[in-house]
């Protein structure tokens, strides 16, 4: 059983109504932390069964290495992911990779054009036959705008790229034999004194103002018109497992009997993991939500602690950069988020402390809803959920 956030009605001169609990956190496993907001859960096994999945045909994806964007205008593009926190790792005429302190060469690419456009996630397979293996595919007509495999020979890293589009036209770029970038150094991890435990003596807490570093990115997401052909797409094609799958009504058909029919329900959005067994991966690194227009929603990039996220969100305050929905703690995912548009119109977060998943932990199933996207922070704005 998840730990009860109420408690008893205490005695004394009160008598006439309950008095409220103090909030508080646990860190508590993944099943009773789902069971906890309502979901239901299911294990990856059963709903993989369920799905009949051919594990043989998919694409073994490893881990998500960056994400590209076409700007138009590059001077203010760069001023801004400066700003928020990643450095310029080469530039060319064209193009310019922004990188961050972890091993990837590169996290975000930028690309010049006449258009503003989302140009795709990038996912690093486990090997160059992956590459290839959608050319084998007899059900080959899964992929749209096939493109040759292409060596990154101008990129930090190097390797092969080859570049998929799903359904409904996102691009995925698929990369192997890049070369790890050199890791810059770990911020320090800050001692914390609580009422009982006082280990930081004699030290004290200081900040220097600035961005918040970028360690790594974290995930992208996409609002999408036809959602269970989109899932189908990403499970069946790639090791993409959910996370949690959360769900609307949909209305029952009128009936003359006196026991109402089962609740009917359809799954709006979709957090995936990369399935790699016993191994701990991120929450999610990829999700989809159902949406009346196909777009791009945001992506994410971590940082190091509470502190760091919430220094960064006063320096991008205070180069008068327009904040989306932040700072606040999500439900699924756990992460601490804070969210902005770019110079660009596009939504980019920073995020803390996310949760970490593999084969053993639960899917959540659970409502749609504003009261499932978040425990704490500003009431969601409209311009999140568009």
């Amino acid at each position: 059983m998840a730990p009860s956030f109420s408690e008893p009605a205490r005695s004394g001169n009160f008598t006439s109504s309950r008095e409220q609990s103090p909030n508080r956190g646990y860190s508590i496993p993944a099943k009773q932390a789902q069971e906890f907001h309502g979901l239901e859960t299911e294990s990856i096994a059963s709903w993989k069964q369920k799905a009949n999945l051919d594990e043989s045909k998919q694409i073994r994806l490893v881990r998500l290495s960056h994400v590209r964007y076409m700007h138009t205008d590059i001077e203010s593009i760069t001023i801004f992911l400066k700003d928020f926190g990643m450095h310029v790792v080469q530039k060319s005429e064209k193009k310019l990779w922004f990188g961050g302190y972890g091993a990837e060469p590169y996290l975000y690419v930028v690309e010049k054009g006449s258009e503003k456009k989302f140009l795709g996630g990038c996912f690093i397979v486990e090997t160059y036959a992956d590459l290839e293996k959608y050319y084998l595919r007899s059900d080959i007509t899964l992929f749209t705008n096939l493109c040759p495999i292409e060596e990154l020979s101008d990129s930090p890293g190097g390797g092969w790229n080859v570049t998929v589009y799903d359904p409904e036209g996102f691009p995925i770029n698929l990369v192997f034999g890049q070369q790890p970038g050199k890791a810059g150094p770990l911020p320090e991890k800050l001692v914390y004194n609580f009422e009982d435990t006082k280990p930081r003596e004699n030290a004290f807490q200081r900040f220097r103002p600035g961005p918040a570093a970028v360690h790594k990115l974290g995930h992208y997401g996409l609002c999408i018109r036809d959602f269970p052909t989109q899932v189908a797409f990403y499970t069946s094609n790639f090791n993409l497992v959910p996370s949690e799958l959360l769900y609307v009504p949909v209305s029952n058909p009128t009936t003359t009997t006196s026991t109402p029919p089962p609740l009917k329900t359809k799954d709006v959005a979709f957090f995936a993991h990369i399935d790699r067994g016993a191994d701990y991966v991120d929450h999610h690194c990829f999700f989809m939500s159902s949406n009346p227009t196909s777009h791009v929603h945001h992506c994410s990039f971590e940082v190091h602690d509470f502190d760091t996220q919430l220094l960064g969100h006063q320096w991008l305050a205070d180069k008068n950069y327009t904040s989306v929905w932040g700072v606040g703690r999500h439900i699924l995912g756990s992460q601490i988020f804070d969210y902005w548009w770019d110079t660009s119109g596009f939504m980019i977060e920073h995020y803390t402390d996310g949760d970490t998943v593999n084969a053993h932990t639960p899917i959540g199933h659970g409502p749609a809803g504003d009261e499932a996207l978040a425990v704490w922070g500003p009431k969601v704005p409209q311009t999140f959920l568009t």
